[in-house]
């Protein structure tokens, strides 16, 4: 009986139906998912709130599917894996977190210290890879985690990460990872605005009607507000996973 109330609390809509000045107006209804940080746990639970509420809605998840968490690898096989079964309706983009493990793939020297800083270790050992031995900045201990995590993850899964967009669109909803430029158009935003943000975002509302969809920065609540849905609840964390499902006019929650 627990188990069973606590599966219809999780399934209500958290905040009904938000309304604003602007009018949200995505081409088709759509469900965007936050930061997952290697909790395939919360993903498998929150797919079965979507089906109940969304089935059939394109999907698109907003980056940072590794670190921190424990289940960096296993996350990445499910959206790989449900991209394939669903093309043109699973869309993954590219967090920063993604580009770091990318960064350290391609120069681990320069780039090691920061990604284990931010979470890299649990996702080195969701593959099974050790810590550089001999510290951190020894170049040999560095290429042999590389080179270790490069054969680990294999060749499909790195030119999958690699090839992660960095925006997604329907109608005057923008999906990405971090921020925009509050005064340039979206289709003109820079790639590191789009994955670590820009300080302009969360203070100036948009001017030309347009809504975006974020992760990247961690929020006690999904909310809608100045032209912004932020859905980033600190799942590795919290055990929040957060989904929005944007309809016209109209935005609610799902969460784990």
């Amino acid at each position: 009986m627990k188990q069973l109330l606590s599966s219809l609390l999780a399934r209500r809509r958290l905040s009904g139906t938000r309304r604003a000045n602007i009018p949200i107006r995505p081409d088709q209804p759509f469900v965007a998912i936050g930061d997952v940080h290697g909790r395939a746990d919360l993903l498998q639970t929150l797919d079965s709130l979507i089906q109940a509420q969304a089935s059939g809605y394109p999907v698109v998840f907003l980056g940072d599917y590794v670190d921190r968490g424990e289940q960096s690898r296993e996350v990445i096989q499910m959206l790989m894996e449900a991209a394939e079964s669903g093309p043109g309706r699973v869309t993954c983009l590219m967090g920063n977190h993604e580009r770091m493990m990318l960064d350290v793939l391609d120069e681990p020297g320069k780039y090691t210290a920061r990604w284990l800083r931010n979470g890299g270790l649990q996702t080195l050992a969701s593959f099974g890879v050790r810590l550089p031995q001999g510290g951190q900045n020894e170049v040999d201990a560095l290429l042999d985690m590389r080179d270790a995590l490069a054969e680990a993850m294999g060749a499909a899964m790195i030119g999958w990460l690699r090839a992660r967009p960095l925006i997604w669109q329907s109608g005057n909803v923008w999906a990405i990872h971090a921020g925009a430029d509050p005064a340039q158009p979206m289709a003109a935003q820079a790639e590191d605005t789009l994955l670590w943000g820009h300080p302009g975002f969360r203070k100036r509302p948009r001017a030309d009607g347009q809504w975006v969809i974020h992760g990247h920065t961690i929020v006690e609540a999904p909310h809608v507000a100045g032209g912004r849905i932020a859905i980033d609840t600190g799942a590795y964390a919290t055990a929040r996973l957060t989904a929005a499902i944007v309809r016209p006019d109209d935005v609610s929650f799902l969460q784990t």
